[in-house]
């Protein structure tokens, strides 16, 4: 926190004495109060205070009882006698040295402060959104403003109700990148309400189709799946997304024929750039989907390659009853329960018996397995031949298909093959630069490798592809606070709460954990049950915290519990777990070793949990890391 005077300096030159009086009677003011939100006064510099928080919300609450003191006390005086000041919040990491402290949380904070008016308070987007909820007052934004030696922009907002309202700043240079694209929910326009599923299909298509442009950056289907059925403002959704450049239409399928209708929009000024319709058979859906990707590109002037063009002309099958399988397999793969897994494991095997040609169909046919292995409803050794051959079928009948790469690299890494595992999912994203699974795997590649700078870099851009998906929401706030950005954890949890609230409660959990908050912990880890009542974590980390809470008969029950439930080698993962917080590091190694011989050891967790930092202490934890990256081909 930043807080100036208002015209001390010229104050100070035609009155030296009046400024140094009010100089004493803020400082008066102000002390006393930042002792009550345990705020540690960094330092003054002339008339400003530089004020570190534990938290946003401390931060906030003390700004507005500093001003309505101040207010207060200026009720009775004459103007000239007033004591005004302007505070600027910002929530970031700062850097101690000695007894200072710097870095571009302090950088930010100074920036914004000269943004209030006279008496006033300002704060940045991260501020506002980690104490909007939680405190009575309202926040008015001032846009985007140039703030020197600051390049990444912040939104800047003014509390309500302190000092007059500020004059809306410019907008910083600095615009929505327009090679950024979402394609949002194409609306079903069909007669019949159960070619929903072609709707939604069709969207992804177009998605697959433009994130095959090496210079466009286009945004996954969750996340744009998101805004289906919402009335949410273009620009709004830009910024949410941050994308440029948005498309949405509508799908009307009737018979053979079909019409597909698109418009594309400038995300920054809402303003229409073109609109077209398409009046085809059924069978000429995939003409439609590459015309629109050229369409695209030529608007945003990029020169496609020659094998862009290729590939945007390639028909994935010229079965049109096998594609509508696939489609709605591929939702039913979404869900990803286990009744809807197996359901649309058998609409992909159809599709392949329809067209044994149809790669794509044959990629699905691997996902569903691996899926089902990996999360224990199949037996890992049984599942990942099947997985291998399907997927060396895609490739043998299209080379070049990006998902059938980063299946691969998700098979690779289940191997212990951490050189084939980087090697697919470099080539998926030189086939396709918006596909944000393969760079969840070099995630996981640079976790294994011990390069924890580069695993938060590439779940960073996985987030940025697809900032909607619960898992990429998980694992971004998981990275930062495995790496020790503890802070920049929670409030990327705060922010993403109403967006993924199972994921942000699992997050959320941990890092009270983390900090010896048992019964928070607990709180969050019931909110996660209720929406995930079936899920293994509760189970393992219910567990978890009981024997952290020192209830061991619980804990106990709850390793019991995992066995008997019979996921297989995963379950190694989730006892050892317990077995951790009950302080029995014999039984904790020892289940992981068993998992490290099943290759389904969640490293990850392993290797920079601070909730298994006690045994990262141990010198069997060195042992069994060695194993880990041997077995990886990482130490002969």
């Amino acid at each position: 926190m930043f807080t100036d005077m208002v015209g001390f300096t010229a104050l100070a030159q035609r009155d030296e004495p009046l400024a140094m009086q009010l100089l004493e009677e803020q400082r008066g003011l102000v002390r006393p109060i930042l002792a009550v939100h345990d705020g540690k006064e960094v330092k003054t510099i002339g008339d400003a205070f530089l004020v570190e928080f534990e938290s946003a919300l401390d931060a906030v609450t003390c700004s507005t009882e500093i001003q309505s003191s101040i207010r207060g006390a200026n009720e009775n005086r004459p103007k000239e006698k007033r004591i005004e000041i302007r505070i600027g919040i910002h929530l970031g990491d700062v850097i101690h040295s000695g007894s200072d402290v710097a870095g571009d949380a302090v950088n930010v904070a100074s920036r914004i402060e000269p943004l209030a008016p006279p008496g006033g308070i300002c704060v940045s987007a991260q501020v506002q959104a980690s104490v909007a909820n939680k405190v009575p007052y309202e926040f008015e934004t001032l846009g985007t403003p140039e703030l020197k030696n600051v390049i990444t922009p912040v939104e800047v907002f003014q509390i309500a109700g302190f000092g007059e309202r500020a004059v809306r700043v410019s907008s910083r240079t600095t615009a929505l990148p327009r090679d950024r694209i979402a394609v949002l929910p194409f609306a079903n326009m069909s007669p019949d309400p159960g070619d929903e599923y072609f709707a939604d299909g069709i969207t992804e298509e177009i998605i697959t189709c433009l994130s095959k442009v090496r210079e466009l950056r286009v945004t996954s289907r969750t996340s744009v799946m998101h805004y289906k059925g919402q009335t949410k403002r273009i620009p709004e959704i830009g910024r949410e997304l941050g994308v440029g450049t948005v498309l949405e239409g509508s799908v009307r399928k009737a018979g053979s024929r079909v019409r597909v209708t698109v418009q594309m929009i400038d995300a920054e000024g809402d303003q229409h750039l073109w609109a077209e319709n398409y009046d085809r058979t059924l069978d000429d859906i995939f003409v439609v989907q590459g015309e629109i990707a050229e369409k695209v590109a030529g608007e945003l002037k990029v020169k496609l390659l020659q094998a862009e063009k290729n590939t945007l002309e390639k028909r994935p099958t010229e079965n049109m009853e096998a594609y509508g399988d696939f489609l709605r397999g591929r939702e039913l793969y979404r869900e990803g329960s286990e009744p809807s897994l197996r359901q649309a494991l058998k609409l992909y095997e159809r599709a392949v018996e329809l067209d044994p040609s149809f790669a794509r169909a044959h990629v699905g046919v691997a996902e569903c397995h691996q899926y089902l292995a990996i999360v224990g409803y199949e037996p890992l050794e049984v599942m990942l031949p099947v997985v291998k051959r399907s997927l060396k079928r895609a490739l043998e009948l299209d080379p070049d298909l990006a998902e059938a790469h980063a299946s691969l690299a998700v098979l690779y890494l289940n191997e212990d093959d951490l050189e084939g595992t980087e090697a697919e999912a470099r080539r998926a994203l030189e086939l396709n630069p918006s596909l944000p699974e393969a760079y969840r795997q070099l995630h996981e590649v640079a976790a294994i490798k011990g390069n924890p700078e580069e695993m938060v870099r590439d779940i960073e851009t996985a987030y940025r592809l697809d900032p909607l998906l619960p898992n990429y929401i998980f694992l971004l706030g998981y990275s930062y606070l495995n790496t020790g950005r503890e802070q920049e954890a929670l409030e990327h949890w705060r922010r993403t709460e109403q967006l993924a609230p199972s994921a942000t409660y699992q997050g959320m959990t941990d890092y009270y954990l983390s900090k010896g908050e048992v019964e928070k912990a607990r709180e969050l880890h019931a909110k996660y049950e209720k929406l995930r009542p079936n899920s293994s974590r509760v189970t393992y980390m219910g567990g978890f915290i009981d024997a952290t809470a020192g209830d061991k008969e619980k804990a106990l029950q709850a390793i019991k519990k995992i066995e008997e439930r019979n996921m297989g080698p995963v379950a190694y993962n989730h006892v050892a777990y317990v077995y951790h917080a009950l302080g029995d590091l014999d039984k904790y190694f020892e289940n992981l070793n068993r998992a490290v011989d099943e290759h389904v050891l969640f490293a990850t967790f392993v290797m920079y949990s601070p909730l298994l930092a006690k045994a990262r202490e141990d010198p069997r934890y060195g042992e069994l890391v060695e194993k880990i990256r041997r077995m990886n081909g990482l130490v002969k």
